[in-house]
Order: C-alpha cells, then structure tokens, then sequence
C-alpha cells in the first residue's frame, strides 16, 4: 500500500459508520467487528437486524441533519447497506468525513432511467428500453418494445413496482396502477439465464472480482446462487470487465454488483446496478477466501482488499417468511432448523428480524463442497427441509 494511503488507513478500534438497518448491515457489522472496528448504524427503526449487532445506533431518518451530525462526528468513515439512502444525505457526510460509495455514483444507480443511459453511455448493452414519464411516452413507444416489462424508476426492489405488459393498454393500465411515477419500460429478451458480478473497488483504483454467480430467481427474488459450475470462459471474462467498466467508470469505491441477462443467442445484457453488497455474493461469506462484506469494511478502513479466491463449490438458497408457514396456513411455526443442521455441509444465517412474513428476507443457507455436485446434492437436501422447491434451476 502506498504511504500516501496508509495515511488515511484506520486502525483496529476506529469507528466506521454505516446508513441503513437491514441484513446487509448486519453482515457488514459482523465483518468489521471481526477485523477490531467499532460499528455505529444510522437507522430509523429501533430494532432492525443491525441495530441488534451494531456498537451504537443513531435512531434518525436518514435525511436527519442532527442524526447524520452525531454519525460524522463520531465515525470517521461512513458506508451504506442500501441504495436508497438520499444523495444529498451522503454529499453532506462527505463533506466532514470519508464516503463510500459516493453520492454522484449512488444517484446514478437510484434511478432506472439515468442507470440504463450511463451503463450504454459506456459502450455496455442494455435491453432496449424508453424512459416513461407520462402516458405521452407510452403512446409513442416503440412497438418492438412488447411485450415488455415497466418498471417504476425509483425504489422498486425484489421484483416490487415491476409489471409484465403484453401490449400498450396493459403498459397504460400498469403505469396508472403505479400512480403514474417516472418509469423505464424494457423490452422482453429472450433470456437463457442469469449471473452476476460482485467486486470491491479500493479508492487507489484497485479492484478484486469475485467469482462469477449463476443465479435463479422465483417471483421476482433470488432464490439460488451458484459458484463454482463451469460456465464459458468467454462470458465470465465479458461480465468481468464489463463490471470493472462500469466501476471505473462511476469513480466507484466500495463493493458493487452487476446483473447480467445472457440470451439464448449467448449475448450478454445489464440487468441492474447494485452499489453494496448484495444478495448473490452472499455464498462469499463461507465459501471465498475473503466475503463481500470484508472487503466493504476494508475498503472504508483504507485497507488492502482480500483475496476472493473461490475455496470451494457452493450453492446459497434464500430462505423467505415463507418457509414458515405451510400451504393454506396463515399461523406462522419454527422451520425444522435441526433437519438443515443435519447436511453436513450446510452454513446457516439468519438475520434476526422478528416477523416473518411470505415474501420477506429472513435469511440463507450455503452448501459448501469438496465438488459441485455434492454442494447441489446438499442444498437439496435442505430445500426438502424447508419445503422449498425440489429444484435448482
């Protein structure tokens, strides 16, 4: 590391701020707690899966101007776990201490429409798409672009404020149906599968890829992730370096995820930006030399990345509220956690929110093998023990 950056490296003890309250933030308080960091939370419920772990919680709104104060006033670094923090919340902490990432990168990845325009500024494909304001906009929209898919442009997460439209009327009714906020409207590809690419960017410049992910997603959620399965080599060093582009490109610092769609001609497209970590490098935290949310805490430090060599083949399911309810039962019992515990290769994390409900986050489960086949074995074997789907794909 250069003098110049051990300068601004922050010692075990520091503290390092976070904006947000989710399992993210919890994962990431784990991290830095694990490397001697002190972590405080910006976070306006009381009882949120970080504000459990976390060394202090600043119970504010995240546009508070008192409760950001205290944040920087005792946190010489400061991160987020979402990105839906206000912009204007990260430029004014950025003028007192550390930010990463950055408010003009995460205001770019907020909105749909500025996303999508900046990623095929970059020479990067996207879907084909119309940014969609008013109906005007949907009137005169490309016939070419159904049947498609309209998204609402801002906070939509988890296949929420998404609608699939055959035709132009069902487009109008959707976007009425969404009160008629800014949306982009995307043309349906002809999808083979999904990946995705999670990497840390230091502020020298450096960056560290994981793994390239292969993922399912059921309803709009992730549901599986996979490493570790042979996939062409050509493909995995595209989405590389597309990601790295697109990192470069914001002048980002701090972990950042790329979706890709690959159609079924082999063509590689953008799907989303996710400035933080995110749900499909999860299988990093027992299966790579260093996790995702590691490498946020080191990054905040000023620290070295880690190495994010692949140890072994791994498969992460996504356990939902779901789980804890059976078909047709609305009241909610404990999922058989004993029967999970008992595939031998299985690594369980909740993240300690206090109702579950269909749909919702609770927490995942990785399988971790010698060979990818036993990793797949295993997380079925769990899957029947939580009553999801008998499948991997």
């Amino acid at each position: 590391m250069p003098a110049s950056d051990k300068m601004n490296t922050l010692p075990p003890g520091s503290w390092l701020g976070l904006l947000g309250g989710g399992q993210l933030g919890r994962m990431f308080c784990h991290a830095a707690q694990s490397l001697g960091y002190r972590v405080a939370v910006l976070d306006p419920a009381g009882d949120g899966p970080t504000a459990m772990v976390a060394d202090r919680h600043v119970s504010a709104d995240y546009a508070d101007t008192q409760g950001l104060a205290e944040l920087a006033g005792l946190c010489p670094a400061i991160t987020t776990e979402f990105e839906n923090v206000p912009a204007a919340s990260l430029r004014a902490l950025a003028a007192r201490v550390r930010v990463s990432p950055g408010a003009d990168a995460v205001a770019i990845v907020q909105d749909r429409n500025d996303e999508k325009a900046y990623v095929a500024g970059q020479g990067i494909p996207v879907a084909p798409n119309v940014p969609v304001r008013a109906t005007a906009d949907l009137e005169s929209a490309d016939a070419a672009l159904f049947p498609g898919i309209l998204k609402v442009a801002r906070l939509g997460y988890d296949g929420k404020g998404q609608a699939r439209v055959a035709t132009r009327e069902e487009a109008l009714a959707a976007f009425a149906a969404f009160g008629s906020v800014p949306c982009v409207l995307e043309a349906l590809m002809p999808l083979d599968y999904e990946v995705s690419v999670v990497l840390a960017r230091g502020a020298d410049g450096e960056a560290a890829v994981f793994p390239v992910a292969r993922n399912v997603h059921r309803d709009g959620i992730l549901a599986v992730t996979t490493v570790g399965a042979p996939m062409d080599a050509a493909l995995t060093e595209q989405a590389t370096q597309a990601a790295l582009g697109i990192a470069h490109g914001l002048g980002y610092v701090g972990v950042l995820c790329v979706e890709f769609f690959v159609l079924r001609d082999g063509r590689l497209v953008v799907n989303e930006i996710a400035p933080r970590p995110h749900n499909s490098g999860h299988y990093s935290m027992d299966a790579c030399q260093t996790s995702q949310f590691e490498q946020q805490a080191r990054v905040l430090a000023g620290l070295p990345l880690g190495s994010t060599r692949l140890l072994a083949p791994a498969v992460m399911l996504n356990i939902l509220g779901d789980v804890w309810f059976t078909p047709g039962s609305d009241t909610p019992r404990e999922p058989d956690w004993a029967a999970v515990l008992a595939v031998p290769s299985a690594k369980l994390h909740l993240y300690g929110k206090h109702e579950a409900r269909r749909g919702r986050k609770m927490g995942h489960v990785t399988c971790v093998a010698a060979t990818l086949e036993q990793a797949q074995a295993d997380a079925l074997a769990v899957a029947a023990a939580l009553g999801l789907p008998g499948t991997l794909d």
